[in-house]
């Protein structure tokens, strides 16, 4: 079944029926009281837990609508999508439970541990084939793709059945809380999730304050909000890959635009220090777009003091080997890990005066990389240091200056920053 995408506005009704179709397939997740985060924030903060879906996303609920959706002649020439990792890994699933041929594209950086999952996901049902640096790029490859084999595009987001299958998340939601929700704070990449579970929202809890969150280097939906009309972001960070779009979907972006309440933007560095916080203090492993909604929270202040607020953690497809990255960009994010090129003077001891005289009794080097090529007086020397405080980085500064040292700081210039 195939809906017009012009004029379309999600119903309650369409929502309600997607519960039913998915109902048997799909996990209810819980939705959690988080002590920690509750304390923290004077609230009561209620984590939904799609992380725990049995694809490890709420991506199963619109791949498994739409895939189910289709007519017998869609369902025998197969299906394409693109995606980052966890639309595909819905669809591998759907595919192999509904019998039904995928090909699936995704980004040439795409994390091992997602492909890994979508093969075991879908066994001898899916074809991978990995193209193009983001999500967009492989995204044009496979709409060329399947084209040219007359197979039903399954998109991660800008399509009704989708957009309805995603929404079933906010049914679950209300069913599962008899306390009125303040605030509903939930990942923007594309939008599905959003446009979804906002209508649910709009039309069973109109007072409910629904903020989406969206990565900073990949915040496509706010700056299409600010332009008024979906607008395709030239360069991503694409970190927080699940949802990092360079383009909001036009459907999506029309219901965000009408729904939600507010879109707010969170660093990946302060994503990357809540991921670690979660893991260290309830351990719930999350990747970086599952923990974008939490991140969110300490730039609502103390609106959200004593309210009812949701936060829907939408993944924890992570991969371990990113932990050493996640770590690195916490600490320059929160100010405990700095970076420098050092002009050591060519003579015996000084390292040493270094060490002693400029290095706090808490400080410790991280990284010491020393070139002595062109310079007879003075050798270049690239030094991480770690902080146990942000309050301690302005006397280390001094103490280089007080002992002349040459120092150039490369924690606010990230292009030199990657090269380490």
């Amino acid at each position: 079944m195939t809906k017009s995408n012009d004029d379309y506005w999600p119903q309650l009704s369409d929502i309600q029926r997607a519960k039913q179709r998915i109902g048997e397939i799909v996990s209810h997740t819980p939705l959690t009281m988080n002590a920690p985060l509750s304390e923290r924030h004077g609230a009561n903060i209620l984590l939904k837990r799609e992380d725990l879906q049995v694809v490890r996303s709420y991506k199963i609920r619109g791949a498994y609508n739409k895939m189910s959706s289709l007519s017998p002649d869609e369902t025998k020439r197969g299906v394409v999508c693109a995606s980052a990792g966890n639309h595909a890994q819905g669809v591998a699933f759907a595919a192999k439970g509904l019998g039904i041929r995928a090909t699936i594209f995704m980004p040439k950086p795409t994390p091992q541990q997602k492909i890994d999952q979508v093969r075991m996901h879908g066994r001898d049902s899916v074809e991978i084939i990995l193209s193009g640096d983001t999500y967009d790029d492989s995204c044009k490859d496979a709409l060329v793709f399947c084209e040219e084999r007359d197979s039903c595009f399954v998109h991660p987001f800008d399509d009704p059945l989708i957009i309805e299958g995603q929404g079933t998340v906010g049914l679950d939601i209300l069913n599962d809380t008899k306390q009125p929700i303040d605030y509903l704070l939930l990942p923007i990449g594309g939008g599905g999730l959003a446009s979804g579970v906002s209508s649910v929202f709009k039309a069973i809890s109109p007072g409910t304050r629904i903020i989406g969150v969206e990565a900073a280097g990949s915040a496509s939906m706010k700056r299409s909000f600010e332009a008024g009309q979906a607008t395709t972001l030239e360069e991503i960070d694409t970190f927080a890959d699940g949802i990092a779009v360079r383009t909001p979907g036009k459907i999506t972006f029309r219901i965000c635009r009408k729904l939600l309440d507010d879109i707010v933007v969170v660093p990946e560095g302060k994503i990357c220090s809540t991921i670690l916080e979660l893991y260290n203090k309830s351990a719930i492993v999350v990747e970086p777009a599952g923990a974008a909604s939490i991140a969110a929270l300490p730039l609502l202040g103390d609106a959200i003091r004593g309210k009812n607020v949701v936060c829907i953690v939408s993944g924890s497809n992570n991969d371990i080997t990113r932990m050493e990255e996640i770590k690195e960009r916490s600490m320059l994010y929160e100010g405990l890990k700095h970076y420098f090129i050092v002009r050591f003077p060519q003579r015996a001891g000084a390292l040493r005066e270094f060490l002693v005289n400029v290095l706090g009794p808490n400080d410790d080097i991280t990284l010491f990389q020393y070139s002595k090529k062109n310079s007879r007086d003075k050798g270049p020397a690239i030094v991480g240091i770690e902080i146990r405080s942000p309050a301690d980085f302005e006397p280390l500064v001094s103490r280089m200056k007080e002992n002349n040292i040459i120092h150039e700081y490369l924690n606010d210039k990230p292009d030199l920053l990657r090269l380490i």
